[in-house]
């Protein structure tokens, strides 16, 4: 084999499996918390909405959406967004989800850096996940050294992207579970399966930025040979 394909092996096998891995682990991990429910018996949607409150913040709509664990934090109209299975639930996972995407709206408000350093990627990211790769074959197969290199710098926003979330998510779960605690929303025992939920969550991003980071590296060597 080619030291190119080599690379190709390193760099889109090895990433394949982590993400395959860390969506598994989410899956199960959030499936098996959803099975226990929460002494208090109170639901997602209430969690989140007590730890808004008890961050002081106004203003901020909780929301239900369709679909499943399609639950996030939206800065732009200020709205909490909860799936069925998060806002409805009574169970541990259901309150660790919603008081991470809490987190997030606590983030928003305290105008916490990494958060506001995201958003300013979002739109040249979105013009990277459309454009970047094709820009890039284009690039390859013409021997264009010049469009190659305007797909690598697009590529290059979303590997950015991906960095950034990662202290922006560690932070907004930190966040949920100081507030799990300090609120008594959970007790000791239901805690720890809240923070297996969330840290089974972190995974995804983690992976999301190691084939994000993979391919750029790829590209970068193909683009040199």
């Amino acid at each position: 084999m080619s030291s190119l394909t080599y690379v190709w092996l390193l760099t889109m096998i090895v990433p394949l499996g982590l993400g395959l891995w860390a969506q598994r682990k989410v899956k199960t991990t959030f499936a098996k918390y959803s099975q226990v429910p929460v002494r208090s018996g109170m639901t997602g949607a209430q969690a989140a909405a007590a730890v808004v409150r008890s961050s002081g913040l106004q203003g901020v709509e909780i929301r239900e959406v369709p679909g499943r664990l399609t639950d996030h934090y939206d800065p732009r109209n200020r709205t909490l967004n909860l799936s069925p299975d998060v806002g409805q639930a009574s169970s541990v996972a259901a309150l660790g989800v919603a008081a991470h995407e809490a987190g997030h709206a606590v983030q928003d408000a305290r105008n916490y850096l990494p958060m506001r350093v995201r958003q300013t990627f979002v739109p040249v990211a979105s013009i990277g996940s459309s454009f970047a790769i094709p820009v890039i074959f284009v690039g390859l197969i013409l021997g264009a050294t010049g469009l190659t290199n305007i797909g690598l710098a697009l590529f290059t926003a979303i590997v950015l992207f991906q960095l950034i979330t990662l202290p922006v998510e560690f932070d907004a779960s930190r966040r949920a579970l100081v507030a799990l605690s300090d609120g008594r929303l959970l007790e000791a025992d239901e805690l720890d399966g809240a923070k297996s939920v969330l840290s089974a969550a972190a995974w995804t991003y983690v992976a999301a930025f190691v084939a994000a980071l993979s391919q750029l590296i790829y590209f970068f060597v193909a683009s040199r040979r």
